[in-house]
C-alpha cells in the first residue's frame, strides 16, 4: 500500500506526498480496470446515464404538475430572508436542481421581480433543497427483513411499480395534470434503475485492495477527496447524480465518513462553478452578483466545516462515526447537514453577503439602460419554467397595454388641443411599442419549443395575439395624433358638435381599453365578458357618427377638409376597439375550446343576441354612450 505521509515540510515534502496520492490514483485505474472488468466499467457508466435520464424525467415531471405552485412560490418571496430560503428549498426540491433554481430566480432578478437581498436567500435555500435526491436514495438501505409491506418500499420493487404505475397514466389518462404524475413515477422508476445498475456495477470494488488506498488517501490529505468530488461534479454537471454515485459505491462497505466527508463537501463545491458560468454569460451586474454568492457560499461552507470536523474529532465527539462505514443514508444526511448548517450560519449575514459581492462585482457610473425597462422581462434563463416565463411576458404586456391606452389618451387630446411636445411624447412611445412588440414574438417563439402542455400553448397564444393588438392601438393613436397635426396644418377645426361626439366616443373607447388592459393583466374572464357588448355598441357609435357627419357636410356645415379627418379619426377608433374585442376572445378561449377553435361562430352567435348577459350588457351600454348621441 501507497501511504501518505503527513507533510512535516513545506513545499518538499507536500509534494512527495502529493505524488505519491496521484501515483495511488494511477494505480487504482490500472488494477481495477482489470479486476472489475471492463464490462463491469460499461454497466457503471449505463446505470449512471439511466440515473441522469431519470432525475431529467422525474424533474419535468413535477415541474409539470406543479408548475403554477412553481410560479406561486417565487413570486410571494419577500424582503424577509427566511422566506426566501425556505422558497429556495421548496423549488429546488421539486424541479431536482439548484442550478435551475438558480438560473430562474437569476431571470427574475433580472426582470426586477427579485433584489439581489432575495436571491441571495434563495440560493442558500436551493443549496439544502439539492439535497432532497439524496434523501430519497437512502431507501437503498431498506430492510425488509422477510415483511411484505416493507418490501414494497425497496428500490427493486418499487422502481418497476413506479414505471409500471407511470405508463399506466401516461397512456391511459390523458389529464395534464396527471401526465405530469405520470412522468414523475416513470422518472422515479428510472432512477432507482440507474442507480442498482451502479451499485451491481460497483459491488467487485469491495475486494479492491486499491480502491481502499485510495480512500485513505482521501482521510490523509482531504484535499484530494475535496478535488475529486469538485472535478467530478463540474464533468456530470449535477451534484445530486455525484451524491448518487457515492450513495452507490457505500454499497462496497468501503466509505467510513472519514474518507468520504471531504469528497461530498468538493461536491458541493462543484455545483457552484456551473451555476457561476450560466450566471455571467449575458447577465447583468446582479446575475453575476448571485453567482458569485453561491460562490462564497459554498466556499466558507467548506471552510467552516474543514476547520470544525478535525477540531470535533480530536475532542472525540465525532468516534461514534469517524471509522465506520457510511451507508447512502448516512451519506445523505451530512450532506443536508453540511448545507443546512451553512444556510443557518450565513442566514443573519445575508446583507452582508450582498455587500460583499457588490465590492466584487462594482458598480460603473457609466453603466446607462440601452433597452427599455420591461425588456428585462424576456429572460431566456426563464424558459426552464415556461409557466414562470409566460406570467412574467403577461405582466410586461400589461404593462405595455397600459402604455397604448396612455397613448390614445393623449392621441384624442390632440385633436382637441394640439401640443407639439405631446406628439413627441407619443412618437416616443410608439417606438417603445414596436421594440417590445418584437422583442416579444421574438421570445414566445423561442419559448414554444419549450411548451409541452394544452394549458401553457393556449396561454401562449393569447400573448401573441395579445401583444399584436396592443401594438396596433398604438399604431392608430399614432394615425390619429398626424392627423390631428394635418387639421392644424390646414387651418381646419370641428364644430363644437363634432368635439362632443367625440367626447362621448373617446369616453367608450377609454373604457373598452381599460377593461381590455385590466382583464388581460388579471385573467378575469368576467371582466372579459364585457368587452364585445361595447365593442358593438362603439361599432354603431361610429356608423351613426359617420352618417351624421356625411349630413353636415351635405348641409355646408362643416369644411370638406375637417370632415375627412373626422371619419379618418372614427375609422382608427372603431379599430382600436376591435383589437379590444380581439384580446378578449383569446382571454375567454383559453379554457374553452369552442371558442378557441372557432372564435367567429362565437360573436356570430353573441351578435344574435342568444345569450343573456350579452343582450343584458349591451342594451345598457347603448343607453349609455348611443343615447346621449342620439339627442345632441
Amino acid at each position: 500500500m501507497v501511504g501518505c505521509g503527513k507533510i512535516s515540510t513545506f513545499p518538499g515534502k507536500f509534494f512527495q506526498s502529493e505524488s505519491r496520492c496521484f501515483y495511488a490514483l494511477t494505480n487504482l485505474f490500472r488494477e481495477d480496470i482489470y479486476k472489475v472488468g471492463i464490462f463491469s466499467v460499461i454497466s457503471l457508466l449505463g446505470g449512471l446515464s439511466i440515473f441522469l435520464y431519470g432525475m431529467d424525467i422525474m424533474g419535468d415531471g413535477l415541474k409539470s404538475s406543479s408548475s403554477k405552485a412553481l410560479k406561486s412560490m417565487l413570486e410571494k418571496v419577500t424582503h424577509s430572508a427566511v422566506l426566501g430560503m425556505l422558497t429556495g428549498t421548496l423549488v429546488t426540491s421539486v424541479i431536482q436542481s439548484s442550478t435551475a433554481t438558480i438560473v430562474l430566480t437569476v431571470g427574475l432578478l433580472s426582470a426586477g421581480i427579485l433584489n439581489l437581498r432575495q436571491s441571495i436567500s434563495i440560493v442558500m435555500g436551493a443549496n439544502i433543497g439539492t439535497t432532497v435526491t439524496a434523501q430519497i436514495i437512502r431507501l437503498m438501505d431498506i430492510n425488509s427483513s422477510g415483511a411484505a409491506f416493507i418490501e414494497i418500499f425497496k428500490p427493486s420493487t418499487l422502481a418497476p411499480l413506479a414505471v409500471l404505475g407511470g405508463i399506466i397514466l401516461l397512456k391511459f389518462v390523458k389529464s395534464q395534470k396527471t401526465k405530469g404524475i405520470g412522468m414523475m413515477l416513470m422518472g422515479f422508476g428510472i432512477l432507482f434503475t440507474g442507480l442498482m445498475g451502479m451499485t451491481e456495477a460497483v459491488s467487485p470494488l469491495s475486494e479492491s485492495q486499491a480502491f481502499t488506498d485510495v480512500l485513505q488517501k482521501f482521510s490523509d490529505v482531504p484535499i484530494l477527496g475535496i478535488l475529486t468530488g469538485l472535478i467530478t461534479t463540474f464533468i456530470v454537471q449535477s451534484s445530486s447524480a455525484v451524491i448518487g454515485m457515492v450513495q452507490a459505491l457505500s454499497s462496497t462497505g468501503a466509505f467510513t465518513f472519514q474518507t468520504v466527508y471531504p469528497l461530498i463537501i468538493g461536491i458541493n463545491l462543484g455545483t457552484c462553478i456551473t451555476t457561476a458560468i450560466v450566471c455571467s454569460i449575458g447577465a447583468d451586474k446582479d446575475a453575476k452578483r448571485t453567482g458569485i454568492a453561491h460562490i462564497l457560499f459554498n466556499c466558507i461552507g467548506t471552510v467552516l466545516f474543514m476547520a470544525a470536523i478535525p477540531l470535533l474529532h480530536h475532542a472525540g465527539a465525532l468516534n461514534f462515526i469517524w471509522g465506520k462505514p457510511m451507508n447512502s443514508g448516512g451519506i445523505a444526511n451530512f450532506t443536508t447537514i453540511f448545507n443546512l448548517v451553512t444556510a443557518l450560519a450565513l442566514l443573519p449575514f445575508t446583507n452582508q453577503l450582498v455587500k460583499l459581492t457588490t465590492l466584487i462585482v462594482k458598480d460603473s457610473p457609466d453603466d446607462t439602460e440601452d433597452f427599455y425597462p420591461e425588456m428585462r422581462t424576456l429572460d431566456e434563463k426563464l424558459f426552464i419554467s415556461p409557466a414562470l416565463a409566460l406570467h412574467q411576458v403577461n405582466i410586461a404586456e400589461a404593462s405595455m397595454g397600459r402604455l397604448a391606452r396612455k397613448n390614445f389618451n393623449r392621441s384624442i387630446d390632440q385633436l382637441v388641443s394640439y401640443d407639439p411636445e405631446r406628439s413627441a411624447k407619443i412618437s416616443s412611445v410608439e417606438d417603445r411599442l414596436d421594440s417590445f412588440t418584437d422583442a416579444a414574438e421574438n421570445y414566445l417563439i423561442k419559448l414554444s419549443n419549450h411548451i409541452d402542455s394544452t394549458e401553457d400553448n393556449n396561454e401562449l397564444n393569447l400573448l401573441l395575439q395579445a401583444v399584436t393588438d396592443f401594438e396596433r392601438i398604438g399604431d392608430y393613436a399614432t394615425n390619429i395624433n398626424d392627423l390631428s397635426a394635418r387639421l392644424v396644418a390646414d387651418g381646419h377645426a370641428f364644430s363644437e358638435t363634432a368635439k362632443r361626439e367625440l367626447e362621448i366616443l373617446s369616453s367608450a373607447l377609454t373604457e373598452i381599453i381599460d377593461l381590455t388592459v385590466e382583464a388581460f393583466a388579471n385573467g378575469d374572464e368576467a371582466m372579459a365578458r364585457r368587452i364585445e357588448p361595447l365593442e358593438e355598441v362603439i361599432d354603431e357609435m361610429v356608423a351613426t357618427l359617420k352618417d351624421r357627419h356625411i349630413a353636415r357636410l351635405k348641409n355646408g356645415s362643416c369644411t370638406i377638409g375637417a370632415g375627412l379627418v373626422f371619419i379618418e379619426v372614427l375609422t382608427h377608433m372603431g379599430r382600436a376597439a376591435d383589437q379590444c374585442s380581439s384580446i378578449a376572445v383569446f382571454l375567454l378561449g383559453r379554457h374553452n375550446e369552442e371558442i378557441l377553435s372557432n372564435h367567429h361562430a362565437y360573436l356570430h352567435e353573441l351578435h344574435k343576441g342568444n345569450d343573456a348577459y350579452y343582450a343584458s350588457e349591451f342594451e345598457a351600454r347603448r343607453r349609455e354612450f348611443l343615447d346621449p348621441i342620439e339627442t345632441l
